[in-house]
């Protein structure tokens, strides 16, 4: 088990997202389950996130609970292979032919949209 200090220095990622109904907005991290706050502004709800988190791994520690160590970009190469009908490919081709981007930019342009519905 690592200490306070080695966790704290891990780059857990964050997640802020604003609180539309109490106003203010929400951090959680999604590799420390359970582990959230909230703060008025974004700088004030970062600032309340460190404190949680010190928190949080202070109470995982003296428990002896497992800390699972933050997922790494390192681990995806940014490619996959993707099979699709010849029609669907056809379409995005001439689609992004029109916007005058490569299809690869097209469908990542697509894709980012698609998952930012999504995630809301």
């Amino acid at each position: 088990m690592k200490t306070l200090n080695e966790y704290m220095k891990m780059p857990y990622r964050m997640e802020i997202v604003e609180d539309t109904e109490e106003g203010g907005f929400v951090v959680s991290f999604p590799d420390l389950p359970g582990c959230l706050t909230v703060g008025n502004t974004v700088e004030e709800a970062i600032a309340n996130a460190r404190d949680a988190k010190r928190a949080w791994f202070e109470a995982a520690i003296e428990s002896g609970v497992s800390i699972t160590e933050p997922n790494s970009l390192e681990d995806y190469s940014g490619q996959f292979k993707l099979r699709l009908p010849r029609s669907l490919h056809r379409a995005l081709a001439e689609h992004s032919k029109r916007e005058g981007i490569s299809m690869n930019q097209y469908c990542v342009y697509l894709l980012a949209k698609n998952d930012a519905m999504f995630t809301k």
